[in-house]
């Protein structure tokens, strides 16, 4: 597991699982104040992810580790105090080091910061944010349940800018039940009129469990529909091309190489990463383990020196080949055919007959997909596998 850590990047996830109120289509491993319990606290989690860290210094041992990617993800982090958020950097440097020029990202709700906030984040070491827009139409917001006014999310792009930061996100989510195809045109402009250098666009999925599944189960909101959300794709695509901003995984775009996100394409090009809090996820040297889901589990265990795992899986050669497979080829910079096996390869000259894998590229040896393949990416990928 640990001989080969460090050999290339590395990343450190944080996870924060904490929101004000719960988006009817969530299913994120989060915690309203009510659903909390007893047994854990929001106020003391910043010390209690730190222990954690500790812990992963343990395991990994005195071997060169430096952190080049750190992501603080939720939940809503930033209903915790930026000072606790600049603290954990501060322990993972501490503790690791941090490679320089590291990238260090949180998400953030519009509503759930301030000018000082951002600015404390900033000074403390974060060099990205990204934002939960999902929409700028009223109506589509409340069936998604979101809280922030249309506005808040350029507002909050503007603070953040203001603040220093260079690289913003902006999450959007396509597809809403009475989401017209006006709404989803205007949703793309209002953030590309923010100046963000990054978009994320994903389709809406309705997830078991969600009030959003409920109400689509009692027939108030119709399922999505595949066709539409393909539509709303391509627009999406189109009208972010055009404004500068160029896919690099099927569901993100940006506008120079140094605006992509460095930490997820850590995990797309199949790197390690050790994932901080309560359910987080972790993958390193082909280990992969995750970690008790309630606060509460998470804390007790750390709080007896005990670890936070839940359950561990050993990734063979041909499950990790899979998996470069699956992550890889959702990259613009897509997948060396050199690597491929016979059967592989002839799939993707199938894919390249069907339009879905560009020629040219297939041609200089790499499988990258076109903007139809784009559209059916887990259907290339399981030719691709089988």
């Amino acid at each position: 597991m640990l001989a080969a850590c460090g050999e290339g990047p590395f990343g450190i996830y944080v996870h924060v699982p904490f929101c004000a109120s719960r988006c009817g289509y969530c299913d994120f491993n989060t915690f309203t104040a009510t659903e909390l319990g007893g047994g854990a606290s929001q106020a003391g989690y910043a010390e209690t992810a730190a222990a954690e860290i500790g812990l992963a210094r343990r395991v990994l041992g005195s071997r060169e580790v430096p952190v080049d990617t750190v992501f603080v993800g939720g939940g809503t982090p930033t209903l915790l105090p930026a000072a606790d958020l600049v603290g954990l950097v501060q322990r993972i440097d501490k503790e690791f080091g941090l490679a320089r020029g590291a990238e260090i990202t949180t998400e953030a709700n519009p509503e759930s910061v301030t000018a000082e906030s951002l600015t404390e984040l900033r000074a403390g070491g974060f060099t990205r944010i990204s934002f939960g827009m999902q929409s700028s139409a009223t109506h589509v917001l409340a069936t998604l349940d979101r809280v922030h006014t249309p506005g808040r999310a350029a507002e909050a792009v503007r603070l953040a800018r203001s603040a220093g930061f260079e690289h913003i996100n902006v999450d959007l989510i396509y597809g809403t039940p009475g989401e017209s195809e006006a709404d989803w045109r205007a949703s793309l402009q209002a953030a590309i009129d923010t100046g963000v250098d990054h978009v994320s666009a994903y389709s809406l999925i309705v997830e078991p469990g969600t009030r959003l599944a409920a109400r689509v189960a009692r027939g108030e909101l119709p399922m999505p529909d595949d066709d539409r959300l393909a539509d709303r794709y391509l627009m999406a695509d189109a009208v972010l091309t055009a404004a500068g901003l160029g896919w690099y995984e099927v569901s993100n775009w940006a506008r120079s190489d140094a605006s992509r996100s460095r930490h997820n394409l850590l995990y797309w090009s199949g790197g390690d990463w050790w994932g901080i809090g309560p359910g987080a996820h972790s993958h390193v040297g082909g280990v992969r383990w995750w970690n008790v889901k309630h606060p509460r589990d998470y804390s007790e265990r750390l709080a007896v020196g005990k670890s936070p795992a839940a359950a561990r899986e050993v990734l063979s050669a041909a499950e990790r080949e899979v998996e470069r497979i699956m992550l890889r080829v959702r990259l613009k910079d897509g997948l060396p055919t050199a690597a491929l096996g016979r059967g592989a390869v002839a799939a993707a000259r199938r894919a390249v007959a069907d339009g879905l894998v560009d020629a040219a590229a297939m041609a200089a040896g790499v499988v990258v997909l076109t903007t139809t393949g784009r559209l059916l990416a887990d259907a290339v990928i399981r030719e691709l596998v089988e």
